[in-house]
């Protein structure tokens, strides 16, 4: 399932990933890698960085200041692409799924498949909709969006997690393109996940995204084939081998590694402290603290050592960022069930 089961998240206390698929890992690691980058930035005045830039933004900068509270953004000539060697789970790989069955014709959905009305990868007769992630029949439930709906929504929030769009400017930080294998990829399958003329099309001419504040927009990815398969894939096996997928979880960037099992740094036990990962949410907020408290951002940092992960979320620095998120449930993934569970924690009581 490679993701926490609702009954186990509230035990995560943020120590823990709570969705361990590489689309994720990889979205969290490249989060980190930006904070670190500020952080060497905030360091030292002379230093600089071919990713990330000092937006040169006064402490008390007035709201005609196009970056107005971010001191940091993306490098103006940088382009961001994600390399998925495999269709990422949810929506954009339902036609895979439907071929690799022995009678692919849908069938319909029973009312009390999933009480939280999700699906995983099952009942075809439903596309276009947002779901949970895979796994077996006899999985413990789980509140964990697909690989699919996540990188949707990224189209509107760009890149960023919560805590580095408290210091990056998001208009630099949206993906460019998702590069799939040929094998792969299902154009009708990405178009209607992804493309503006699919399910996300009502953000493309509205008025919605059009009020976004603070650098936020639909920013619809293009999705570019490669015929360049991963060495490691099921595809580099011959058909009659049986192969599954480890449940070790490597995460690299060029400033941190680690290695992962069930969501915890391995060799430790799941959700204990010294098993925390970087990446962790308790991981993400205490590295996005000690840069608040190098730049001296009173604000921030007042949110970042006041209250619970759940009241940093709902703090008035996210108020643009939680707006996008609201406006593409109720437009675009309408059957978007939120997940409120192991938000309860806070970095004084680790």
């Amino acid at each position: 399932m490679r993701c926490l089961p609702s009954t186990k998240v509230p035990m995560a206390q943020g120590r823990c990933l709570y969705d361990w698929h590489a689309e994720v890992v990889a979205l969290r690691a490249f989060n980190h890698y930006l904070l670190q980058e500020c952080d060497a930035l905030a360091s030292d005045p002379s230093s600089s960085s071919y990713f990330v830039r000092r937006t040169g933004r006064a402490l008390a900068c007035g709201a005609s200041n196009q970056y107005n509270r971010h001191p940091f953004a993306i490098q103006d000539d940088v382009k961001i692409y994600m390399y998925c060697s495999e269709a990422p789970c949810g929506d954009a790989s339902m036609e895979l799924i439907m071929a690799a069955q022995d009678d692919a014709t849908p069938w319909e959905k029973p009312a009390d498949t999933d009480s939280n009305g999700l699906t995983g990868r099952g009942y075809f007769s439903e596309l276009g909709v947002v779901r949970r992630k895979p796994a077996r029949g006899d999985a413990p439930q789980t509140l964990s969006k697909s690989c699919t709906d996540k990188l949707s929504m990224k189209q509107c929030t760009s890149t960023l997690s919560c805590l580095p769009s408290l210091f990056i400017h998001p208009g630099n930080a949206y993906i460019d393109a998702l590069v799939l294998p040929s094998s792969q990829h299902v154009p009708e399958a990405t178009e209607r996940a992804f493309g503006p003329a699919g399910r996300m099309s009502s953000l493309r001419s509205s008025d919605t995204a059009m009020q976004w504040k603070d650098g936020y927009a639909f920013k619809s990815f293009q999705v570019i084939e490669t015929s360049i398969e991963f060495e490691h894939s099921r595809r580099a096996y011959p058909e009659s081998t049986k192969t599954t997928g480890s449940n070790i979880t490597a995460m690299w960037t060029v400033r941190h590694q680690e290695v992962l099992i069930g969501g915890s740094i391995q060799g430790n036990k799941q959700f204990s402290v010294r098993g925390s990962s970087a990446i962790s949410r308790l991981g993400m907020w205490r590295k996005a603290l000690v840069l608040s408290q190098k730049l001296r951002l009173d604000e921030v940092e007042s949110v970042l050592v006041s209250g619970t992960y759940a009241d940093l979320k709902a703090s008035k620095l996210l108020e643009a960022r939680r707006r996008v998120k609201e406006d593409v449930y109720r437009s675009a993934l309408k059957n978007w069930v939120r997940n409120d569970q192991g938000n309860d924690f806070s970095i004084d009581e680790q």
